[in-house]
């Protein structure tokens, strides 16, 4: 462990409450150096939908690379991008009514958000974004003025500005967000600019599992279109069927002007984004973003290996969306006689505690007795299960029945507040 704390930087994260080195991971399982297997339930903080080293995207990649397929070639036309685009096209947008545009940003959600904040602006004419209350959709500059996480936006060092937030859906009891801003647009006095664009994300992974109602988000884009404001729709981390449909807003109906997607969508944990376009927004001139890393093509690959193997029909949604009803009724069953309480959608669902201390406690109980699972939420609150959407029910039940005994060891109670 020497080597880490001697010359990797003072940012790192993760590891320091998942305290060893790993060695090889398969499925929803984690190995360590010492031969130590771990239940993984944070799945790449949702880039592993579909779990470690999947063998149907391991076996397109290894036949790609065997056959000396272009590895790097910044936006050039390749086979393996020409499949990638038809296969998007033909399993995802066609049958969800989109005739989105496709571009490559970078390999990064962050750099998708940015792409998406530029083209707003660019396209409008107009300066101001507007965001929620424990959003989060990156740490580059642009995408961190819309984060509203403190000790995120604190790195930055200037500034951060261009963005008016308003409060996400339950962000306080009688409080409607969406009739505070409808009547702001409507007064020339309230202080609001109109706005290039809207970004929200339909649940909140890192903001503490808050997920938005279908009603919720109809009431916006009803605000956005009568005001000719743009919705960006972030689907970064909860989507690629994170929350039972591929994109995590379907339920509701709504139409996204611009949409991104990364995390899970190679499928493989390789870096990968795109953000949507409806055609008549494509108005960046050639080259106007870039990125050295924008078409990878090894990603492109898994990408398709994904989308053909799991998307083809209904039968991978209906067992994603088995699990997530699974999963809820567990923690909800959890959270009785505690100060707990459910949280999010699907597969990407948790449980809110008092504080963080006792979050943090839970999960580092988990971690000794051999599961992974992490925190969020503002002041790391809500323990958040991520297992990959390919976890077996046996698997599944598993790791829940971990998470059940480090809770019950903490002995909490209605009313209770730190742990025992």
């Amino acid at each position: 462990m020497g080597i880490f704390k001697d010359v990797e930087s003072n940012v790192r994260s993760y590891c320091r409450s998942v305290p060893c080195v790993f060695k090889s991971a398969k499925g929803s399982v984690m190995t360590d150096v010492d031969g130590n297997e771990y239940l993984d339930f944070l799945a790449g903080a949702g880039t592993l939908n579909y779990g470690h080293n999947n063998p149907v995207l391991k076996a397109a990649l290894l036949e790609y690379i065997e056959s000396d397929g272009v590895t790097h070639g910044l936006d050039f036309h390749t086979d393996a991008k020409a499949k990638f685009l038809e296969t998007f096209q033909r399993v995802i947008l066609e049958p969800r009514g989109l005739n989105h545009v496709v571009m490559f940003p970078g390999p990064t959600g962050t750099n998708a958000v940015e792409a998406a904040l530029k083209l707003a602006r660019k396209v409008t004419g107009r300066h101001t974004i507007v965001s929620f209350t424990n959003g989060f959709h990156g740490v580059s500059m642009g995408a961190l003025a819309a984060t509203g996480n403190q000790h995120h936006r604190q790195g930055a060092g200037m500034p951060l500005d261009g963005v008016f937030r308003l409060p996400f859906e339950g962000y306080m009891e009688g409080l409607d967000g969406l009739a505070l801003f409808e009547k702001m647009l409507n007064d020339n006095s309230s202080g609001l600019d109109l706005p290039a664009a809207v970004i929200v994300e339909v649940v909140q992974g890192e903001g503490g599992l808050n997920a938005a109602s279908d009603e919720w988000l109809v009431r916006l884009e009803s605000i956005c279109r009568k005001h000719d404001i743009l919705l960006i729709a972030d689907a970064i981390q909860a989507g690629c069927g994170r929350t039972g449909t591929f994109f995590c807003f379907e339920s509701s109906g709504i139409e996204p002007d611009i949409i991104t997607l990364s995390k899970s969508l190679s499928g493989y944990g390789l870096p990968f984004a795109v953000t949507l376009i409806r055609p008549e927004l494509d108005k960046f001139e050639p080259g106007e973003h870039n990125g050295t890393f924008r078409g990878n093509n090894h990603a492109f690959i898994t990408a398709r290996a994904a989308l053909e193997h799991y998307w083809g029909d209904l039968k991978f949604a209906e067992a994603v969306q088995a699990k997530g009803k699974h999963l809820r009724a567990r923690l909800d069953k959890m959270a009785e006689g505690t100060p707990l309480f459910l949280k999010g959608r699907g597969m990407m669902s948790g449980l809110q505690c008092p504080d963080g201390d006792i979050a943090s406690a839970i999960t580092a109980n988990c971690f000794r007795k051999g599961l992974i699972i992490e925190t969020s939420g503002p002041e790391d609150e809500v323990v958040k299960c991520l297992a990959p959407l390919t976890t077996t029910m046996e698997e599944l039940d598993r790791g829940l029945d971990i998470l059940q005994s480090a809770i019950v060891e903490q002995n909490l109670t209605r009313g209770a507040g730190s742990p025992a």
